[in-house]
């Protein structure tokens, strides 16, 4: 490998070995993070073979956070943000607690300093954030309660991270004055926010508007990386906020502008791309002699993170009124570790809070969390779910048979129009959506509503799919719609069904399985224009 090329081999060893044992976890049936994960080991310095640059690798992983960060901005608002602080402030500041205390005592029974505990349980209490946002939009739950709970939870936790970095070398000094430097840290991340309210949401919205109308796509692109990268590194050198934390505030700001969507779907390439090799950094850092050497302190951390952790959430997010699903869904998506807790244990290891089988403890229940954190959300979806009453009507009352009836399968953007098109037609319609907190669900008696996969033949016989005359299949995942059209087509085969593509490969895959008219936005599009402009010659 040439000497010369670092930046090169780390991106190309880590995308093509992530691709390969990603493609065989997946063909393995279990989440391709793993496979990611087990690319960055071979190519870590624990393993023969070629080793790639781990600083590279970290620095790579960061622009990932920035990307993911800003695309969650971009579907969150400040009204969204304000909603769920009353639940997301304190949850996250006792949860922390908790975890602290729990590191302390583990600390404490290894023998090791006071400060070793405190730095040991901090670093256990923060969650990935892209562990945590892979995770919702997977499951399509960013947008609902749960998912702005866990958003707006991950984001008290990044702020008490950026004052746990700034503090902890002045504790570790002995000297200095904590409490100047306090006021100084949170003064800044005020004059950030208030930066980013007072200029940002006048300058950015007006600046990608402005580009867009140049009609230009590779500048608007260009624009929306500079102002996602641009603001989270103006944030972390003039502010002393986190890079992610700075992204994550562009988007939001950036969301008040009719753009947002378009700016999303610009960066989604770039966005998957670098979580990947996310993913690779943090598997470069798992040393497998930790589990030989220490396997009860190991398999004691890893029980903080993931029950430790998780059984305080459920019990902050219940008393908080919130249901058992919504309390599950946050406890789930905290039992992980990942960036935060790297950055606190190398600190804390060079301040000499922290001894070296601390850092490696923390390193080691990052990389078995994240591959955990998976089966946990699995769980869920599938046992504790249906006991809590999932893949049932909501409201627990029994469907009512119907017959020559609609079906209607997800209720976004696309769905919730042609809902609301089938109650003013006075049509008698049942739609399956994964989730029963979306916004906009609809409350018609002529709708009956059922929670769960589309993709599954029970769903689609809860929805009497064999007795229905027309089928909407209206998410945007073409896979998923491949198997809802292949599984209702084999039910019922002569139902008539109609499904949405982005592509004209979409088109020809959902037609093959089944499908007998399948739309695609852009052709409609220029059908419409071309319908306009001959209807006046």
């Amino acid at each position: 490998m040439p000497h010369a090329t670092p930046l090169i081999a780390t991106i190309v060893a880590g995308l093509v070995l992530a691709f390969i044992f990603g493609a065989l976890a997946h063909r393995l049936r279990i989440t391709p993070l793993v496979g990611y994960l087990f690319a960055g080991v071979l190519i870590g310095p624990f393993t023969p073979g070629y080793i790639a640059d781990q600083n590279i690798a970290n620095e790579l992983a960061e622009l990932g956070v920035i990307l993911l960060m800003f695309g969650v901005g971009l579907h969150f608002s400040i009204k969204d943000l304000l909603s769920v602080r009353k639940i997301a402030i304190p949850g996250a500041l006792v949860q922390i607690g908790v975890a602290i205390v729990l590191g302390m005592g583990l600390a404490h029974l290894l023998g090791w300093t006071l400060a070793g505990g405190f730095v040991f349980g901090l670093a256990l209490s923060v969650a990935s954030t892209v562990v945590l946002l892979r995770a919702l939009q997977e499951r399509r739950i960013m947008d609902t309660e749960r998912g702005k709970i866990a958003v707006g939870w991950l984001i008290v936790e990044d702020l008490v991270m950026v004052l746990a970095l700034v503090l902890l070398p002045a504790l570790a000094g002995g000297g200095g004055d904590i409490g100047t430097t306090l006021a100084l840290t949170i003064g800044k991340v005020v004059g950030f926010v208030a930066f980013m309210l007072i200029v940002g949401q006048r300058v950015i919205p007006w600046a990608l508007h402005h580009v867009a109308h140049s009609g230009s796509r590779e500048l608007f692109r260009l624009a929306v990386l500079a102002i996602a990268l641009g603001v989270a590194f103006g944030a972390a050198m003039l502010f002393g906020v986190s890079f992610a934390l700075g992204a994550f505030f562009a988007g939001m700001i950036l969301a008040e502008s009719p753009l947002s969507q378009r700016a999303a779907e610009e960066t989604l390439p770039l966005r998957d791309a670098f979580a990947v090799l996310f993913f690779v950094s943090v598997g470069m850092l798992f040393n497998p002699h930790i589990i030989v050497e220490m396997p009860l302190p190991l398999l004691a951390t890893i029980a903080i993170i993931i029950l430790g952790k998780s059984v305080a959430a459920f019990v902050i997010v219940r008393a908080f009124g919130k249901s058992t699903k919504t309390a599950l869904t946050i406890s789930a998506s905290l039992a992980q570790i990942g960036e935060f807790s790297f950055i606190l244990a190398t600190l804390g290891t060079s301040l000499l809070l922290l001894p070296p089988q601390g850092r490696d403890l923390i390193l080691a229940g990052a990389i078995l969390s994240i591959v955990l954190n998976p089966l946990l959300f699995t769980i869920i979806d599938r046992v504790v779910g249906k006991a809590v009453g999932e893949d049932h009507p909501i409201g627990g009352q029994p469907k009512p048979s119907v017959t020559g009836h609609i079906v209607l399968i997800g209720y976004g953007r696309v769905g919730k129009m042609v809902g609301d098109t089938l109650i003013e037609a006075g049509e008698t319609f049942t739609v399956i959506e994964a989730e029963d907190d979306v916004a906009g669900l609809p409350q018609d008696p002529l709708a009956t509503v059922l929670v769960g996969n589309a993709a599954s033949a029970d769903m689609l016989n809860s929805a009497e799919i064999a007795d229905a005359r027309l089928l909407f299949v209206a998410i945007p995942q073409s896979f998923e719609a491949g198997q809802i059209v292949q599984k209702a087509r084999k039910i019922n085969p002569k139902l008539r069904i109609i499904a949405r593509a982005h592509s004209d490969e979409e088109v020809a895959h959902l037609e093959k399985l089944g499908a007998d008219l399948t739309i695609m936005g852009e052709r409609e599009i220029a059908r419409k224009m071309l319908d306009q402009a001959l209807k006046g010659a």
